[in-house]
């Protein structure tokens, strides 16, 4: 039987300030626009929002790649432990792609596609153009910052070089078409090689986009429209280049619903009650988030890693708390500092806090004193909105959520690159 209702796939790789705004966008599509099939794509590690996209009715699709890879991780893929980073990330990436690949086919695989189909996805999300070009359905971009990777600077002078029939065809291309200025903002790495061998091995597809898979040139007659490239943050922050190309959208802060934001249930239900126009006593929180709640009226410095510790680049807890520790014998202020999950981090912290005096108050499970309750350490999540206001800074790594919520809180903010 045919189908009858359009379907929107949504495919957001990377770390949660990466998927969790298009995870809220594809939710608030699914309750507006009621006759699509609403799914997310996304890594197993965001297990987390299931539940949260179940009650929108958004399908969840997991793949197994986890959000980031890097030299310093060690995954142990089929036994093999000395298999060298590189090697591993081929593989993870091939898999990846192979995981992908089968969702769509399973998605849009049912027979001939509909006008109303889409594939959205955000920058971490690149294979979703190939696949999106082999079911024929349209694609769109949607970022919550710009693009965070820019071409060789040899990039365009090697395309023309190489391929001047397709260079032709993008750059004297009619308004509204694709062009040479897509490719250069954010399309070109669909123009490598690693790129083109899986459009060309795995999708048959030729392997540089807008070409015949036979001939290899140009498909003239055949003009696919300018991407729409939507952005999640506001023109007041970012200038918006007339070089960019015509199809670039800036709609402002994408924000997840404050629900999404606490790691309890209890403080979830209440979160929704209060954001209804209901009133709350503090006394309703959870254990953890009450001794924040408590806390945060010394008009703390806040300081978080986001994913920085999943990434890698924090390789000495240790050397990090002892900085920190040496900031507060030197100032007045007390500080905040959320762990994001990094599990080394919070092994030391709770060392460190076991290793205190003995009287020291007793603390709960996801938040630990330490320095004479100068630093709370927190290891859960909450809305940075309702814990932002009550900052008299905030530190962090730069990601884009971190720095919105801190904007849209109006306290002052210092990223530091850790």
């Amino acid at each position: 039987m045919e189908r009858t209702k359009p379907k929107a796939v949504f495919m957001a790789f990377g770390t949660k300030g990466d998927v969790y705004p298009l995870s809220a966008i594809a939710a608030a599509f699914a309750c507006d626009q009621k006759q699509y099939e609403v799914i997310l794509i996304t890594h197993s590690a965001h297990q987390s929002l299931s539940s949260h996209l179940a009650e929108k009715h958004v399908e969840y699709c997991p793949v197994s790649s986890p959000p980031v890879l890097s030299a310093e991780q060690n995954n142990d893929l089929e036994g093999k432990e000395d298999l060298s980073f590189s090697l591993q990330k081929k593989k993870i990436t091939r898999d990846h792609q192979q995981e992908c690949y089968s969702l769509i086919e399973r998605i849009f695989g049912d027979g001939s596609a509909l006008d109303g189909d889409i594939i959205v996805i955000n920058f971490f999300a690149l294979e979703g153009w190939s696949l999106a070009e082999s079911f024929c359905v349209r694609c769109v971009v949607a970022a919550p910052y710009v693009v965070p990777y820019s071409a060789p600077a040899t990039f365009e002078s090697q395309f023309k070089r190489e391929l001047p029939l397709l260079y032709r065809y993008l750059t004297e291309s009619p308004s509204g078409k694709v062009c040479w200025q897509d490719v250069i903002h954010w399309m070109w790495p669909l123009f490598t090689e690693n790129w083109g061998l899986w459009r060309n091995d795995n999708l048959h597809l030729s392997s540089c986009p807008f070409t015949d898979p036979v001939t290899g040139i140009p498909t003239w007659h055949q003009r696919p429209q300018s991407p729409l490239v939507m952005y999640g943050f506001s023109k007041e922050v970012v200038e918006c280049p007339a070089y960019w190309p015509p199809k670039v959208r800036v709609c402002g802060f994408w924000f997840p619903p404050i629900e999404w934001q606490f790691t309890c249930k209890r403080c979830q239900e209440i979160s929704v009650y209060f954001s209804s126009g209901g009133q709350y006593a503090k006394d309703d929180l959870c254990p953890s988030h009450l001794e924040l709640h408590n806390f945060i009226k010394t008009n703390p410095v806040f300081v978080g890693l986001s994913s920085i510790g999943s990434m890698g680049f924090l390789k000495d807890p240790h050397a990090f708390l002892s900085v920190l520790q040496t900031v507060l014998n030197t100032t007045r202020y007390r500080f905040i500092l959320f762990t994001a999950g990094y599990e080394p981090l919070e092994l030391i912290v709770r060392k460190l806090a076991a290793e205190e005096s003995s009287d020291q108050k007793k603390w709960n499970e996801d938040c630990v004193c330490l320095c004479d309750g100068q630093l709370f350490c927190f290891f859960g999540s909450l809305p940075y909105s309702w814990l932002f206001k009550n900052c008299a800074a905030v530190i962090h790594h730069g990601g884009s959520g971190t720095t919105a919520a801190a904007l849209q809180a109006g306290t002052p903010q210092v990223e530091q690159n850790l």
